[in-house]
Formats: C-alpha cells, sequence, structure tokens
C-alpha cells in the first residue's frame, strides 16, 4: 500500500496570529477557506463542525500544516501539552540559521522552553512554544554533523 504524509492539522485559538508566525518561519500559505456542512460532520465527527482554516506548506513542497480555527462548536481550551505527555507532540522544522528563526519567533512572544542545545556537533536545537501553546521543535544542521 502506498502511503505520504498530507499535513498536520491543529486547532489554534487565533488563525490569522498563527499564520503570520509560521509565515514569517518561512512556510507559505497555500490556501484559506471556512468549512461546514454534513461532509465535514461527517469527516470529522463532530455535528455543527465549521472552522477557519490555512494550508501552509515548508519551502522545499514536502510538509503541510493545516491550521484551523473553530466558529462551532466553541473551541475548548485546554492546558498545552508538555513534551513527556502522551498524544500530539511537537511539530519540527530544519532551518538553515536557528538565530535568525529565533529572533523571529521572539517577535511573536515565542522563546525557547529553557535554551539551545547541541546533539553530538550534528544539530544545535530547542523547543519552543508556538501560537495556541504548540510545541514547536527548530534544529539547526552543523557543517560536518
Amino acid at each position: 500500500m502506498d502511503i505520504k504524509l498530507e499535513n498536520v492539522g491543529i486547532a489554534v485559538e487565533d488563525l490569522d496570529a498563527a499564520v503570520a508566525f509560521f509565515t514569517d518561519l518561512g512556510l507559505a500559505v497555500l490556501g484559506r477557506d471556512e468549512v461546514s456542512g454534513e461532509w465535514a460532520d461527517t469527516a470529522v465527527g463532530l455535528d455543527g463542525n465549521h472552522v477557519r482554516l490555512a494550508m501552509l506548506q515548508t519551502p522545499d513542497g514536502h510538509g503541510r500544516l493545516e491550521l484551523f480555527e473553530y466558529i462551532h462548536p466553541e473551541a475548548i481550551p485546554t492546558e498545552p501539552t508538555r513534551p513527556h505527555e502522551i498524544g500530539m507532540h511537537r511539530v519540527a522544522f530544519s532551518v538553515g540559521d536557528l538565530d535568525a528563526a529565533l529572533e523571529i519567533a521572539a517577535r511573536h512572544g515565542c522563546h525557547p522552553l529553557r535554551g539551545v542545545a547541541t546533539y553530538e556537533d550534528a544539530y544545535r536545537l530547542t523547543y519552543l512554544r508556538g501560537p495556541s501553546g504548540i510545541i514547536v521543535m527548530l534544529a539547526e544542521e552543523l557543517a560536518g554533523g
């Protein structure tokens, strides 16, 4: 059976703020839409499903992120996940310049959870809390790593 990852979907509190964060990091908006109706109720398994959404893509064309903001039913706020909790863990991106990416993230009020680490002289990486509490990993491959 052929299989490929289509996208990662994340519900957010503020779609415009989340799109601004991820596009500033370098993702491109493929499209925006508002969806509802019986087909959406059936697909998602939620009566009255009505969302605004944006599909974003990484510059290499391989990774897609679907962000959606619920209009109905009312979104249920949850505590942001922590790295060791079961469930959706994080979304990870390779970046060419980690320091530049962190400057962009900081402009959105997003900072590393603890700091920047170096893994076996191969990567500099960090986890940060993105929009709506999303854990985002940013990693820069080091020369010779």
